[in-house]
């Protein structure tokens, strides 16, 4: 009932743009801070963005800082992820997850999408 979607995952040349959506169903995104996850080939899972419920507040990891914008769209009940300027080290699922608590943060999250796959390469 209560569900997370990823869409928007695909394969893209170095450079390029891709932009990830996370919309929601079953409840309502207005009232959760949003985080967006990825995990690499053989690497550990780690925190990619947050944004708070309102979108006032958002955070960004040192490697995708400067190329990767997180929104949401309350009344469409959607997250996006923006990414610009790919790099083959942005290759790996990513998920997107929700949490009740407040403000911007990689902790905590009740629900998660079951992930979606950007693949950079050339």
């Amino acid at each position: 009932q209560l569900q997370l979607v990823e869409s928007g995952g695909g394969l893209v040349q170095p450079g390029g743009s891709l932009r990830l959506s996370c919309a929601a169903s079953g409840f309502r995104l207005d009232n959760y801070v949003i985080s967006w996850f990825r995990q690499a080939p053989g690497k550990e899972r780690e925190g990619v963005s947050c944004i708070s419920s309102s979108g006032g507040s958002t955070n960004y990891a040192d490697s995708v800082k400067g190329r990767f914008t997180i929104s949401r769209d309350n009344a469409k009940n959607t997250v996006y992820l923006q990414m610009n300027s790919l790099k083959p080290e942005d290759t790996a699922v990513y998920y997107c997850a929700a949490g009740i608590t407040y403000g911007c943060h990689y902790y905590g999250m009740n629900y998660w999408g079951k992930g979606t796959l950007v693949t950079v390469s050339s």
